[in-house]
């Protein structure tokens, strides 16, 4: 539905001759939208934001008469076949079949259960009326299917050196997710030091995801990089991309948080500070300074050393045996 402001960029750029399509653009819509505003009030020449919103508005607020509903014939006709079990489908091709040239007489299937959805329950019980799906409301759009990981390789393939946290750089992350699922930041710890990095994401997507988990740990040295344990999350469509890069990526099994423990730990200390219910920045700087002032943080496991100690100690150790 365009607003008063989109009909105002409409009719700016109608002024300065631009082509519909580059209208489109401004206000983000398809071209035919633009095409189709201007034609229904008064052409390039004679459109005017502010006359086409007023009467858009009052098309919008007028009651309308539903296709069913131009005659009680009609819908008399449409009540009993409903009533035999006929689809709204059935109905509107019979009706199509049997209608002389010039009759009025038929009506579309998708009017048929525009009609039907706009019954109440009460009046539909007590009309007998009952669709063969049983539904009384129209159900919304299904969302787009989640793609699919492909030949993911589980916790059982991964080097039994990881268990032991005896040595660095095997990492465990995940997605940290903020108010709507509108925002969300990625959370990479280093099993043996607990060394947390906040990874911004200006999307949840497997190509977002990927992209930006191989730009963090780019600059670290492969020894530090050693593997990277991820849950089943569609994120993660393309961990053959990541792997490919020396990070080879490996899979928690199916609602098995425990095997990323390390990672659940840090997502609670996470959430002190983007707590749910919020939108999440995916300002660096500002991500950063979180991830250091947890990293600074002692931990008795370590014998109060910090995670930021220990794994500049691993950098070091790894920089001496180069």
């Amino acid at each position: 539905m365009l607003t008063l402001a989109d009909r105002e960029e409409i009719s700016r750029g109608l002024a300065e001759s631009l082509e519909y399509k580059e209208i489109a653009v401004l206000i983000d819509r398809d071209p035919s939208v633009v095409s189709r505003e201007v034609a229904r009030h008064g052409g390039r020449g004679g459109y005017r934001a502010v006359d086409a919103d007023q009467v858009a508005t009052r098309g919008r607020s007028r009651p309308k008469v539903m296709a069913v509903d131009r005659s009680s014939e009609l819908r008399s006709v449409v009540l009993d076949l409903l009533r035999l079990g006929w689809s709204p489908g059935s109905i509107a091709g019979r009706l199509a079949r049997e209608r002389r040239d010039g009759d009025s007489g038929g009506v579309s299937h998708e009017a048929i259960y525009q009609w039907v959805y706009a019954q109440p329950v009460a009046t539909l019980g007590r009309e007998l009326i009952a669709l063969r799906t049983g539904r009384t409301a129209r159900r919304g759009p299904r969302p787009a299917p989640a793609p699919r990981i492909r030949e993911p390789r589980y916790l059982d393939e991964r080097p039994a050196e990881v268990e032991g946290r005896a040595v660095a750089g095997h990492w465990e992350g995940d997605l940290v997710v903020g108010k709507g699922g509108r925002s969300v930041v990625a959370t990479l710890v280093e099993r043996t030091s607990r060394f947390l990095i906040l990874v911004p994401l200006h999307g949840r997507d497997s190509l977002t995801v990927s992209e930006a988990i191989i730009s963090a740990v780019g600059s670290l040295p492969a020894t530090i990089k050693r593997s990277l344990t991820w849950d089943c999350g569609s994120e993660m469509a393309l961990h053959k991309g990541i792997t490919a890069t020396g990070l080879p990526v490996f899979f928690a099994h199916p609602h098995s948080p425990w095997e990323r423990g390390s990672n659940e730990n840090l997502n609670r200390i996470v959430r002190e500070y983007l707590p749910k219910g919020i939108e999440i920045t995916h300002d660096p700087t500002y991500l950063a300074a979180i991830a250091a002032e947890i990293n600074d943080r002692p931990r008795k496991i370590h014998d109060w050393r910090k995670p930021s100690e220990v794994f500049i100690e691993l950098l070091e150790a790894d920089a001496s045996t180069a």
